[in-house]
């Protein structure tokens, strides 16, 4: 901090410490301007504009400064120069103020702040140049947060400071006046019973209904811009209509249809989406036979000889469409008619924000949610279009095993279906460009989920990035830079499966038509409610993120329905704060909250407490004695803020914690409930006691050891 800056927060700190070390805030009460009223109205009377004067810059300093009393100002504009001459200091004077509260914020705190915290505040600036004067003139309007807080957040941001002006000029004028006028009834009070005069009991209705009529105007103003180039029906046909029937849009219109609305569901390929048919079920069941596969080599150690068996790969595959098959009723068109869902075979298309047209129908309706999912994302690689590649989606069609099978991608993904496939008979070599499995998983687990694929024999090439397919001579081979080794090196294969990630769907249904904003990432962009530019035309699950799992899918579902059908009366935030998620290789990982590598990347302080699997009674019968549990919590306390599992059934035991961080439960409660013996929930009460052993209270247990012996006699 240079030497100005220095100066300036000194110049500060005594101005403050004069506030309150003279204990100035005592004239900012309503009593004390009360008994002074007389007096100052004289003043006023007598020198206005150097009443005013001394208003004003006393105003400015209050803001400046983010002293309490700002609010108490405001009446005393109104009490002493009346609803015009007090509205003008006041706005003026506040605005003048709060922009230079937000100035000193920006000059002393913005190059610390981005000192430290330089990918996130990039992220917040970006969305302030797009959309920093609407949410500033929202905070103004509806004030949900102090106004000191906005200035002083605001500087933190890029937003111009003649933009944080102007807008806090309009944001401010409507509670600036509902103020005044209450501190000018408040100025005609001559008794007790003027208290109760309709004028000033006005005045408070006005300030208690400011936050609700200020949100309701904004909503009103916005909805009238954003609809302004469509015609809105008169009548509507339906109260909702979803597109999509993959887990988000079939939850959305089951809850339409159980709270009685008129829904229609429209589904142009397969009812279920991609976790039916070529995501969740059918991998799953992949990875079943894969471990019966590894399970029949480990049949001497569990007391068996001679056991052998043989992969019918065809077989393998038809397995997995008679599950697909047993699945399907439950996500049927049968299924949902009775519940009530109209459901349309077809394609889909939004013709404005009240319409929908499929199969030559034109359908108008209340509310839209789309749940257009997502597809493998295919790179633009050299030479990819001449080995045609498979992806999650295509896979399934195969009846001949490949014999070397090559796998782009080291995400969820790509480390399941690779496992799966070399457990199966494949020859299996995967290409990860970075420099372990699974980025966003804690590093402990990368490494567990590396060993457990070296153990089953699949290449893992990590550090590696694809720069061209080649065929030569019917061979197929793939050409990559080795990063680490500054080499190019190629690889042959029968088979590429491409495993990097999912791209939202977003063409073909009506996005471009309607102007609803694409992000960078290829995700439809919405609120907190989930509701696009249109506030009754919602997104739903892998079409908007930020997590592509079935189940976020199913938890935003409930609130794009909600908010869909009734929005106009109340709207809920969706909540992303416990989000758990399961990679399914063996071992298994399972995750919710924060893991090590994040909580360092935030900054967040947290202690560390881990249980072995190979301690676990259950885990060693079962011949599954690897992995850990590891719970981070917050220092001294056992407020739980993550917790990584990786071994058998991870995925089914990280449902306990779960439950804990949603309801505030901590590892105390845990390690106080009964847990069945002997399975493997065990191990959670155990990574409990674990974390209550490092915290036992020492000095109370050598005073209960001294009682103990004086016991003895």
């Amino acid at each position: 901090m240079n030497s100005r800056k220095i100066a300036l927060v000194i110049l500060i700190l005594v101005l403050l410490a004069a506030f309150f070390l003279f204990d100035i805030g005592q004239y900012f009460n309503l009593d004390a301007i009360k008994s002074q009223q007389t007096s100052l109205d004289a003043q006023v009377a007598a020198q206005p504009w150097v009443a005013a004067g001394v208003f004003f810059v006393v105003y400015v300093l209050v803001t400046a400064l983010s002293l309490p009393g700002a609010a108490l100002m405001t009446l005393v504009g109104g009490a002493l120069f009346g609803l015009a001459g007090g509205t003008a200091l006041a706005s003026v004077a506040s605005t003048l103020g709060a922009t230079l509260a937000m100035l000193l914020s920006r000059y002393l705190l913005r190059g610390w702040v981005q000192s430290r915290f330089r990918h996130r505040l990039g992220r917040i600036d970006e969305g302030v140049e797009r959309e920093g004067p609407s949410y500033l003139f929202a905070l103004r309007l509806v004030p949900v947060f102090p106004f000191f807080l906005i200035n002083l957040a605001m500087g933190l941001t890029s937003l111009p400071a003649r933009t944080f002006w102007w807008v806090s000029q309009l944001g401010m004028l409507p509670g600036t006046l509902v103020y005044v006028n209450a501190g000018r009834e408040l100025g005609q009070l001559e008794s007790l019973g003027g208290i109760l005069s309709p004028g000033l009991i006005g005045a408070f209705v006005m300030l208690g209904l400011l936050p609700f009529l200020s949100r309701k105007t904004l909503e009103w103003v916005k909805a009238r811009k954003v609809y302004s180039a469509w015609k809105k029906p008169r009548r509507f046909d339906r109260n909702l209509v979803v597109i999509g029937a993959g887990s988000g849009g079939l939850v959305s219109a089951y809850i339409a249809a159980a709270v009685k609305a008129k829904v229609t569901l429209i589904e142009k390929h397969k009812m279920g989406g991609d976790c039916l048919n070529t995501g969740c079920v059918p991998s799953k069941a992949l990875i079943r036979s894969a471990k019966l596969a590894h399970d029949l080599k480990k049949a001497e150690r569990l007391g068996f000889r001679a056991v052998a068996g043989e992969v019918d790969f065809a077989a393998v595959m038809e397995r997995i469409q008679q599950v697909v098959a047993k699945i399907e009723p439950h996500d049927s068109v049968e299924r949902y008619t009775k519940l009530g869902v109209e459901v349309i075979e077809g394609e889909a298309r939004i013709t404005s924000p009240w319409s929908v047209e499929v199969n030559g129908q034109r359908l108008t309706t209340r509310a839209i949610v789309i749940a257009t999912g997502a597809r493998p994302t295919v790179p633009d690689i050299p030479g990819i279009d001449r080995v045609a590649p498979l992806t999650s989606d295509t896979l399934w069609g195969l009846r001949e095993q490949p014999k070397r099978l090559l796998v782009l991608g080291g995400g969820p993904i790509g480390c399941e279906l690779a496992q799966a496939f070399q457990r199966l008979g494949s020859v299996v070599t995967l290409i990860q460009r970075n420099e372990r499995l699974l980025p966003r998983e804690d590093d402990e687990a990368s490494a567990a989920v590396l060993a457990g694929l070296h153990a089953d024999g699949v290449d893992v090439r990590l550090q590696h990035t694809a720069t061209r397919f080649e065929v030569v001579d019917g061979q197929r081979r793939l050409v990559c830079n080795d990063l680490a080794n500054h080499a190019e090196v190629g690889f042959d294969f029968d088979q590429v499966l491409v495993a990097l990630g999912r791209t939202a769907n977003v063409e073909g249904f009506g996005v471009q038509e309607l102007g609803l904003e694409v992000r960078g990432n290829g995700t439809l962009a919405c609120d907190d409610s989930l509701a696009t530019r249109f506030p009754n035309v919602f997104v739903v699950g892998d079409v908007t993120g930020p997590f592509q799992f079935t189940h976020v899918s199913a938890h935003q579902a409930w609130y794009g329905a909600v908010n869909g059908l009734f929005g106009s009366i109340k709207r809920f935030k969706v909540d992303y704060r416990v989000i758990p998620r399961a990679t399914f290789t063996d071992p298994e990982v399972a995750d919710v909250g924060l893991n090590e590598r994040e909580a360092k990347a935030q900054g967040v302080a947290y202690e560390v407490t881990r249980f072995a699997m190979d301690e676990l009674d259950r885990a060693i019968a079962d011949d599954n004695a690897q992995g850990y549990i590891k719970v981070l919590t917050v220092p001294g306390k056992d407020r739980i803020l993550g917790v990584t599992i990786v071994g058998e059934h991870a995925g089914d035991l990280i449902i306990e914690y779960v439950s804990a961080i949603k309801h505030g439960l901590g590892l105390n409660k845990i390690l106080g409930t009964i847990h069945i013996y002997p399975t493997l929930a065990e191990a959670n009460k155990y990574a409990a006691g674990e974390w209550k052993r490092a915290h036992a209270p020492a000095r109370l247990l050598s005073w209960v050891a001294r009682f103990h012996r004086w016991r003895l006699g």
